[in-house]
């Protein structure tokens, strides 16, 4: 269910061109409208995240993807704070952060809201996720990203996904954000937030491209009436993607870079993206497309790409040879096939 309606002015100061890019939004299962390109913020460090996220409101970004681990919101709060009143209005923004792992005991949740909305400098949250469906020891300073063992893996916890999800629903009772979604759930997990949840999720966040096309997942999701948000849409960082002789033909056939062929992969088919640049250019060209199509062909091909690979696994070194950081976790999701 896509639904077109907002039109942003590209600054020609950013792109030497006037354009209109005209955003299109997939609506929520509670009924709010969610941009289907947003802004990511991962791995932005926080010299360059303010500028970034400055650049992407002015280009027509209104969906900015944010997370308490990235390390980096009291910056893009900076940013957020020039620009709402000036450039935009609070309500035309949709804001997501993330419950960090080390946060999900139930007493840490309302705490872990408040502090991003601290850093953020805002009232209220349009989305907050659960980062991961993994807990993890709270070591009481939000700087420290987990407690280590003497080798250095995380120290884990256990608090039932359940449990954690109900304090996130005290959360939209309190008025602190509008909705509340998943992240790295698989669709086992999934089934037991729905099956103990008052308020539903409303989106589940997953790394998602033509290698990783989590098709099943998908499937699964739409049964709940769930929306996908794609991360790491582009290979996060890995050139393997962009350089691929089908993308690279595709693109040619329709004028378009890479990166904005993986993006309409994804748009396309109503799974919302967040591409991540700090480059003015490709923060522009990351939300120029809306302008073409891909074939059926084209999309039937890029699925086929598919080969279950995921670039964004935690990764841990031992005896010289590197395995999933987490994957000793009772609620690991990538145990699972989907």
């Amino acid at each position: 269910r896509v639904h077109g309606g907002l039109f942003f002015l590209v600054p020609f100061d950013i792109e030497p061109k006037l354009k209109i890019i005209k955003m299109t939004s997939v609506k929520l299962n509670n009924g709010q409208e969610f941009p289907l390109v947003g802004f990511g913020t991962w791995r932005s460090g926080p010299n360059e995240v303010a500028n970034a996220v400055s650049v992407a409101i002015d280009s027509g970004y209104r969906h900015i993807d944010c997370a308490q681990v990235y390390q980096n919101e009291k910056e893009i709060g900076d940013a957020l704070k020039l620009k709402i009143g000036t450039t935009v209005k609070r309500e035309e923004l949709f804001i997501t952060s993330k419950l960090w792992n080390t946060r999900h005991d139930p007493k840490d949740v309302l705490p872990a809201c408040q502090k991003t909305l601290e850093d953020l400098q805002l009232d209220y949250l349009d989305l907050y996720l659960i980062h991961w469906p993994m807990a993890f020891e709270n070591p009481n300073d939000f700087t420290v990203l987990f407690a280590k063992h003497e080798n250095g893996r995380p120290k884990y916890a256990d608090f039932p996904i359940e449990d954690t999800w109900k304090a996130m629903e005290k959360l939209v009772e309190a008025g602190l954000v509008k909705a509340i979604g998943l992240s790295n759930f698989n669709a086992r997990q999934i089934d037991r937030i729905m099956a103990c949840a008052t308020i539903k999720p409303v989106v589940n966040q997953v790394e998602s491209h033509p290698f990783l096309n989590q098709e099943k997942l998908l499937a699964h999701m739409k049964k709940y009436d769930l929306v996908m948000t794609a991360f790491s849409p582009l290979g996060s960082g890995s050139s393997s993607l962009i350089e691929h002789e089908t993308v690279q033909t595709i693109a040619k056939a329709h004028n378009k870079s890479p990166a904005q062929v993986l993006i309409k992969f994804h748009t396309q088919r109503g799974v919302v993206t967040i591409p991540k640049s700090v480059t003015p250019e490709r923060i522009v060209a990351n939300l120029s497309v809306f302008d073409f199509e891909l074939t059926q062909e084209e999309l039937t091909t890029l699925l086929a790409l598919n080969n279950n690979q995921r670039f964004c696994v935690p990764q841990f070194e031992e005896n010289g040879v590197k395995s999933a950081r987490d994957k000793a976790h009772p609620e690991f999701p990538f145990n699972d096939e989907y």
